[in-house]
């Protein structure tokens, strides 16, 4: 047994010296900045290697400006050189319609001279026919020596911790009065233990999971204190949503209108005489009476039926009203900014996009999970509205692209759209 744990033991350090090799070898590729990484956070939106687009291709960039020193500094603040008077710095900026560059002071020179480096090795595809892949295609991962690096020492883990295991169980079992695996209680087996602890795992994920939406559910459905359908109100009596969320053309929100906006009309409607033809139903599945819900608004709002005109308080006049606590159910977190007005306006976006078939909604629930995956994908795949939009007429290179039939469309991505401070400044 002792020159069996003996011969262990030198395999154990041949092991070890072994792992040591590869980790210091896979640790100077890690240590390295990824170009390609920094480029597609930091450039991408803007830049390709290639080919121009919002700017100008990248590939061999370094070889066209006056010195990298230069280079580091319009990475740093383009800005600032532009203020300097420097020639080509104003040249490149009228060249290109005077967009200004965002700014990456976080950038180191390495981390600029790694996506340098990147930008210049890649090269454009043969063709689709060639590459079997369009022109488009995303590249494919140069990680490859990395990742079997990596297994390589898992696996050598593996066979290190495998072999200790069988030298310490065999061991363990030539001592007398010691039991079996066999005679090891159900609870304390290391196979149900191991299988337990997954189970617990995969659980705490799930639950962190659905804990980390910050306030978004889809198909959030509170009960409010008045029953308001929007299937009579925007549906049947095509009332635009401008008129009651009138800051959604104006404002980052789009307001829950107050209690006189709804007793504009409601002063003269005092009952729901369209019970039969459209009932209307509440999350329970129950009747809901239309003609109750509009007396609980003229209660809110101070509102006598009867005399027709508002109560007011004797000493000072003023009307006795209460404000309606409506319960909020679109909820983004705080580190999130959107303007509605941008898209409603800017972006012409329907409110249906967003929030589902709001007209034929008796009771509004959150259609989208609004979160930033379901964002992103809508700025990837949505077209810009360039035509008769006055907003993006500063974008003159993708006017006159689409005018020469060079392109198609232009999506949002292509105009900083899936920039990280457009939405979390």
């Amino acid at each position: 047994m002792l020159s069996y744990l003996s011969r262990m033991a030198k395999d154990f350090k041949r092991y070890i010296l072994l792992i040591a090799f590869l980790f210091l070898q896979t640790l100077s590729a890690v240590a390295a900045p990824d170009g390609k990484a920094l480029f597609q956070a930091n450039c991408a939106s803007c830049h390709n290697p290639l080919k121009d687009a919002t700017g100008p291709a990248l590939k061999g960039a370094d070889s066209r400006v006056p010195s990298k020193e230069w280079l580091y500094k319009w990475v740093h603040n383009s800005a600032s050189v532009i203020a300097s008077g420097d020639k080509y710095a104003n040249d490149l900026f009228a060249k290109w319609n005077k967009s200004a560059m965002t700014q990456f002071p976080q950038l180191s020179e390495e981390d600029i001279d790694a996506i340098v480096t990147y930008v210049n090795s890649v090269e454009p595809p043969k063709s689709d026919k060639d590459s079997g892949t369009t022109a488009n295609a995303p590249a494919s991962s140069d990680n490859t020596l990395l990742y079997a690096i990596l297994t390589i020492i898992m696996l050598v883990v593996v066979v290190v911790l495998t072999s200790v295991n069988k030298v310490l169980s065999r061991s363990a079992n030539s001592k007398e009065g010691v039991r079996s695996p066999r005679d090891v209680p159900f609870l304390r087996n290391k196979v149900v233990i191991a299988v337990f602890a997954v189970i617990l795992i995969v659980g705490f994920g799930v639950w962190l999971t659905k804990g980390s939406e910050f306030g978004r559910q889809k198909n959030y459905m509170p009960k409010q204190p008045i029953f308001y359908s929007h299937k009579v109100h925007a549906g049947i009596n095509q009332i635009n949503c401008l008129y009651c969320h009138a800051g959604a053309e104006k404002s980052r929100h789009a307001m829950i209108p107050s209690s006189n906006v709804c007793m504009n009309c409601h002063k003269q409607i005092g009952e729901y005489s369209d019970a039969e033809a459209n009932p209307l139903v509440n999350l329970e599945g129950n009747v809901v009476d239309g003609t109750k819900e509009i007396a609980k608004l003229y209660k809110y709002a101070g509102w006598d039926p009867v005399k027709k005109d508002y109560k007011r308080d004797a000493a000072t006049g003023e009307v006795m009203a209460t404000p309606i606590e409506w319960t909020k159910i679109h909820n983004l977190p705080d580190h999130v900014y959107f303007n509605h007005s941008l898209h409603v306006v800017s972006g012409k976006v329907e409110c249906q996009r967003c929030h589902g078939n709001i007209e034929q909604m008796d009771e509004v629930y959150q259609f989208a999970d609004l979160s930033m995956g379901w964002c992103v994908n809508c700025h990837r795949n949505t077209k810009v509205q360039f035509a008769d939009n006055n907003y993006y007429s500063i974008f003159q290179k993708y006017h006159n692209e689409i005018k020469e039939g060079k392109r198609e469309d232009v999506k949002v991505s292509e105009i900083g759209g899936l920039e990280c401070q457009k939405c979390h400044y």
